[in-house]
């Protein structure tokens, strides 16, 4: 694809001179044909738009693509309270002026321009053009450009936060700062007091001391789960679901374990829901993000496709991966819970920022993540150690091999194959081999088995409308 007539056309209108960026080697242009466009733009720290809005109107911004652009900064500059205009807003433009993206181009539509001073201080600026290719402007053609409009300090290195972020330190002391700095609580000897969270709950309690009876039996486990109405019902229809296939009606939790879904799975589903019931979804989440129990449903049936690929001898624990999987994202809830002007925050600036992970937007604002909440509540609660680690590691990019590191990777790989079909939060990135190597587990059927469960879409879906009802 060439550059839009559109850009082109405007870049003439203003006599600026540019050129289509070479790669290194100047064999051929750059391209966004194996990487998402935003990640290529991130990659070769190229200039990328957004466009915000308020009552006042519209503003774009150009920032670079290798930072994350804080808009709180950019609100604070302006004197604004700017917030993302929506995807949806934004096709007319597009199928108007045939992009696929915001032009990187100042004063767009004659839109008052806030620029990043980062990409002032390069040699060369590279522009997403609107297409996948990028264009090359000198800096003082640039600086031409973008003259009038407003210049800021709005972006953080990503580099740096991805090093904060493996450089962190004790979670509980991150937690007890970022409690600290962001609410009035009283801070008492014990954060878990501070932080007011709800007990485990007792249903959740029992099933957990039941995991470790060895004389555990179908009748034990389904007297525990028969004391809450809700949970049972829930599970039942889970078991009912056309995605297991279950011969006849399923009429009791008895039915649901022996003929369906067995001892293990149930037992994990039914802690999984326990917890899941102890926060509030919340109502200010990210616009056009998978609502959490659908992410939590898809995320939950990938690792299960993906553990039953892994060769027999060399599986995890096949309960655990699924509970891990049902709670990837608890941490998502716990930090709507404990900060919630803060929240509101994290989630514009991901708004914002759909080119990076969303922990880097966590570490940025709170200098704390979801991970780390989340991890430092289970082990709070005395939830079993693989869970603990898989949702602490989830998004450990350099891997994670200590002990039940497995689970972490095998939430991290289905977290990936999700996002790169639109499921989830952040943005969608690669997979290292190295993660498939250490799980024993084929690529092409790790595809396979997310597709299997893409197919099973309205299955799952049925099964998430109960528990979001």
């Amino acid at each position: 694809m060439s550059v839009p007539t559109s850009v082109s056309q405007l870049l003439e209108q203003q006599n600026v001179n540019y050129s289509v960026a070479l790669r290194p080697d100047e064999s051929k242009v750059y391209s966004v044909s194996d990487l998402p466009h935003e990640q290529h733009l991130r990659q070769l720290g190229a200039a990328r738009s957004l466009l915000l809005q308020d009552s006042e109107g519209r503003v774009q911004v150009i920032a670079s693509a290798d930072g994350l652009f804080d808009i709180q900064r950019a609100n604070q500059l302006l004197d604004r309270t700017l917030e993302p205009v929506a995807a949806d807003d934004l096709k007319g433009l597009y199928e108007k002026y045939q992009l696929s993206s915001i032009p990187a181009l100042p004063k767009l539509a004659g839109m008052p321009t806030l620029v990043d001073q980062r990409l002032l201080d390069q040699p060369t600026v590279l522009l997403d053009s609107g297409a996948s290719e990028l264009l090359q402007i000198d800096q003082r053609d640039f600086a031409l450009m973008v003259s009038g409009s407003v210049v800021g300090d709005i972006t953080v290195p990503v580099e740096a936060l991805e090093h904060k972020l493996q450089n962190s330190g004790s979670d509980e002391a991150q937690l007890l700062a970022a409690v600290k700095s962001f609410t009035a609580k009283r801070i008492k000897q014990r954060l878990e007091e501070t932080l007011e969270l709800p007990p485990l709950p007792e249903t959740a309690q029992r099933i957990i001391k039941l995991r470790v009876d060895p004389n555990a039996d179908v009748g034990d486990l389904a007297s525990i789960v028969e004391i809450d109405p809700s949970l049972a019902a829930q599970v039942v229809s889970w078991a009912s679901s056309p995605y297991y296939s279950a011969p006849g009606k399923i009429r009791s939790i008895h039915d649901a374990i022996v003929r369906v879904l067995g001892f293990d799975m149930v037992l994990n589903l039914a802690l999984g829901l326990a917890l899941g019931k102890t926060m509030s979804i919340p109502k200010d989440g990210i616009h056009g993000a998978t609502p959490y129990w659908q992410q939590a449903v898809y995320t939950a049936a990938t690792v299960e496709g993906l553990v039953r690929v892994i060769p027999r001898e060399q599986r995890p624990g096949f309960g655990m991966a699924y509970l891990s999987g049902l709670l990837h994202n608890f941490g998502w809830l716990v930090l709507a819970e404990v900060f919630p002007p803060q929240f509101s925050r994290i989630c514009r600036c991901i708004e914002v920022n759909g080119h990076i992970p969303p922990n880097l937007v966590e570490m940025h604002v709170l200098g704390v993540t979801r991970d780390q909440i989340a991890s430092w509540l289970m082990e709070l609660w005395g939830m079993p150690e693989e869970v603990v680690v898989a949702l602490r590691h989830q998004n450990n990019t350099d891997g994670f091999t200590e002990e039940h590191g497995a689970y972490a990777r095998l939430v991290f790989i289905a977290q990936r194959l999700l996002q790169q079909h639109g499921i989830g939060q952040g943005p969608r990135l690669g997979i290292p081999e190295a993660f498939y190597e250490q799980l024993n587990l084929d690529k092409d059927r790790a595809r396979q088995a997310v597709e299997a469960v893409l197919e099973s879409s309205e299955e799952l879906d049925n099964i998430t409308s109960q528990l979001q009802a």
